[in-house]
């Protein structure tokens, strides 16, 4: 059984629909990369994922769970955690301070943190303002990882970073990849997703249109659903 499935998923703003049919599986130890050009719907998805967008209609269960009848604090507590698009990083706290903000019992612990990304551990007290982006995205995404979740959600993961970081960042999750984690990436970096995802979803309009392997994935897909 997947530990995410989605089925029909449609989404709204008010009147505006924004999702018309989002579907998502995610098993255990799986990475998915969901793709698509911008504004196809791919933090919608997330937000609706996550309940933070709590008008949808379709089918949205984690662990064989219903969430769409949760708020977005009972589905992190099922295991649900979530690096923003943009960071979020709580500027005027330091970095410890922004770990211990989101840490629950489990074996993702400061140090484990640190040892995944050395240079938070140099930082540990600066506040979250003072720290470069590709900092504040390691804090994000370790703040995520200290949750302890079954599935981390990491939206645009390293969208407008130094080419150095992002070289980081993709080894980190590669990394948590080979421990088991299961992790949905939404990245506009194709050529490192490929080498990562096991499979890919591409939103087009807000549904899916094409589900398949990174191997699945042909220069001629790319160019007609991605633009590239």
């Amino acid at each position: 059984m997947s530990l995410l499935q989605v089925r029909g998923l449609e989404a709204f703003y008010g009147a505006s629909q924004a999702l018309f049919g989002v579907d998502l599986d995610i098993a255990e130890g799986e990475l998915v990369a969901l793709m698509g050009r911008n504004g196809m719907g791919k933090t919608t998805t997330v937000r609706a994922i996550s309940r933070m967008l709590r008008t949808t209609r379709g089918e949205i269960r984690f662990d064989g769970q219903d969430l769409t009848v949760l708020p977005s604090f009972r589905a992190a507590r099922l295991g649900i955690g979530l690096a923003p698009e943009g960071r979020r990083c709580f500027a005027g706290l330091t970095v410890s301070e922004n770990l211990m903000a989101s840490a629950r019992p489990g074996a993702w612990d400061q140090p484990a943190a640190i040892a995944l990304f050395p240079r938070l551990g140099e930082r540990l007290g600066q506040t979250a303002a003072t720290l470069s982006g590709g900092e504040q995205q390691m804090l994000a995404i370790a703040r995520a990882l200290l949750t302890n979740p079954r599935l981390l959600i990491l939206d645009e993961a390293t969208e407008g970073l130094a080419p150095v970081v992002r070289q980081e960042i993709w080894a980190a999750i590669a990394k948590l990849k080979q421990g088991g984690q299961s992790i949905l990436v939404i990245d506009k970096a194709f050529s490192e997703l490929r080498a990562v995802a096991d499979r890919c979803v591409i939103l087009a309009r807000g549904k899916s249109v094409w589900t398949g392997t990174p191997v699945e994935l042909t220069r001629d897909i790319e160019t007609e659903m991605l633009g590239v």
